[in-house]
């Protein structure tokens, strides 16, 4: 258990570095404190992600990693586990599959959310009712300098959690925290603590962050520091993302 009161994402890649080592990345992130897991589908154009994601990507679709394989993952990840379950996915693969098709699917597999970060409210082409309608809620991004006028459309969707990115860009370089976040997500969480949950993420690799963000958010999201790890010990994958998770909790 995490010695803090929020929890962490636990962000890896469906695939990598090979179909079975990602259970047990996913395993492992749990066994290091994780209170939920983000897996992501690999993706040939993650617009929202790093090089080190990016190239874990890139490595599970050369392995020939496909969709069908990472909804029997979750399957099999949600069956092993009482901790909840979102996918991170990019609209090209929502819409090959078909909408309904997709959020169902991942709702048969145990999927809490699902976290889509280029099918925004307002241009989601349905996204959002189907996914809620599955029993599967998306999960709205969004960032910290957000409009009041945006952020209100945001919150007309159906969904249970919130996504906030702490910087503009792609996932990995280390994020300063400032007042400005800080000031947000305080207000965010007030006014919506009882509506949403709010998880914060990009760039969370240390625990002195997480320290910054406890009372402002209901969770971090980690993603580009685990998969480093993992990428870092082959053939020690469970324990590289149980360290490695640890480590942002504090606990190493």
């Amino acid at each position: 258990m995490s010695k803090n009161s929020i929890g962490l994402v636990a962000h890896f890649v469906a695939g990598y570095p090979s179909l079975e080592a990602s259970f047990e990345v996913a395993m492992g992130l749990v066994a290091g404190g994780a209170t939920a897991l983000e897996m992501q589908i690999p993706y040939s154009d993650p617009s929202a992600d790093g090089p080190v994601i990016e190239k874990a990507c890139a490595q599970s679709l050369a392995g020939g990693f496909r969709v069908d394989e990472a909804f029997a993952l979750a399957k099999r990840i949600t069956e092993a586990t009482d901790v909840p379950l979102f996918v991170m996915s990019y609209a090209g693969l929502v819409y090959a599959r078909g909408i309904t098709r997709f959020t169902q699917d991942a709702a048969q597999a145990g999927v809490m959310g699902l976290i889509v970060p280029d099918l925004v409210p307002g241009a989601d082409e349905g996204f959002f009712a189907a996914a809620a309608a599955a029993g599967c809620p998306g999960v709205p991004v969004l960032v910290t300098d957000v409009s009041e006028q945006r952020l209100q459309e945001i919150l007309h969707e159906p969904a249970q959690w919130l996504y906030v990115a702490l910087r503009r860009g792609v996932t990995g370089a280390y994020t300063e925290l400032d007042e400005a976040q800080k000031k947000f997500l305080g207000a965010l969480r007030q006014r919506e603590g009882e509506r949403h949950q709010v998880m914060a993420g990009f760039g969370i690799r240390e625990y002195s962050q997480v320290q910054i963000l406890e009372g402002l958010v209901d969770a971090v999201v980690a993603g580009t520091a685990l998969v480093s790890s993992v990428a870092a010990h082959p053939g020690e994958e469970r324990m590289a993302a149980q360290n490695a998770a640890a480590h942002i909790l504090g606990q190493k």
